[in-house]
C-alpha cells in the first residue's frame, strides 16, 4: 500500500474541529440573536402590561369616585323625601284637629318632591358614568392580562433559548423559536383587539 492514502488521524481530527467550530459560532450568534428580538418583544410586552394596568386602576379609581357622588346624590334624595313627608305629616296632624295648615306646607312638601326629580336625574347620571368608567376598566384589565400572558410566554422563549445556547441542540432552540412565535403571537393579537 502506497503511504500517501493514508490519513493521519490527529489531523482528521483537527479538521474536524474547525469545521465544527464556526457552525457552533453561528449556531451560538443565531440564538443569541433570536433571544434577543425575544427579549425586546417581552419588554414591549411589559410595558403594555403596565400601561394598560394603570389605565386600568385609573379608571377604576373614577367609577369609584362617581359611585361615591352618587350615594350621596342618593342620600340628599332620601333626605328631601323625608322632608316631604314630615311636611305631609305635619299638614295631616293639623287637618286632623279640624285646623287649616299653613299654606307653606303644601308649597314646601310640592318643592321637596320637584328637588328629588332633580336629583333623582343627578344621581342616575352619575351611576351611568360610572357603570362606563368601570365597563372601560374591565377591558383594560383584559387587554392588561392578554400583555402579561404574552410576557410570559416569550420570558419562557429566552429561557429555552439559553438551554438551547448550553445544550447546542437545535430542536430546542426551535422549541424557544416556536413559543416566540406564540407569545410574539398573543402580543398582536391582544394589540390589535
Amino acid at each position: 500500500m502506497p503511504e500517501e492514502l493514508e490519513v493521519e488521524t490527529e489531523k482528521l481530527e483537527e479538521a474536524i474541529h474547525e469545521a465544527l467550530e464556526p457552525e457552533g459560532g453561528s449556531f451560538l450568534k443565531a440564538i443569541a440573536l433570536s433571544t434577543a428580538l425575544l427579549a425586546a418583544l417581552a419588554a414591549v410586552a411589559a410595558l403594555q402590561a403596565g400601561e394598560t394596568v394603570n389605565e386600568a386602576l385609573m379608571l377604576k379609581t373614577e367609577s369609584t369616585r362617581l359611585q361615591a357622588e352618587a350615594a350621596d346624590q342618593w342620600a340628599f334624595y332620601q333626605a328631601k323625601g323625608i322632608k316631604a313627608a314630615l311636611r305631609e305629616a305635619s299638614r295631616a296632624a293639623w287637618l286632623a284637629v279640624g285646623k287649616e295648615p299653613p299654606a307653606d306646607f303644601a308649597a314646601g312638601t310640592k318643592r321637596y318632591t320637584e328637588e328629588q326629580k332633580e336629583i333623582q336625574k343627578a344621581a342616575t347620571e352619575k351611576e351611568h358614568e360610572r357603570d362606563i368608567k368601570s365597563a372601560e376598566a374591565d377591558h383594560f384589565f383584559h387587554r392588561h392580562h392578554g400583555f402579561a400572558n404574552s410576557v410570559a410566554i416569550l420570558q419562557v422563549a429566552i429561557a429555552v433559548g439559553a438551554v438551547a445556547a448550553l445544550t447546542r441542540v437545535k430542536p430546542i432552540w426551535f422549541a424557544s423559536l416556536v413559543l416566540g412565535l406564540v407569545g410574539g403571537g398573543v402580543l398582536l393579537n391582544t394589540w390589535l383587539h
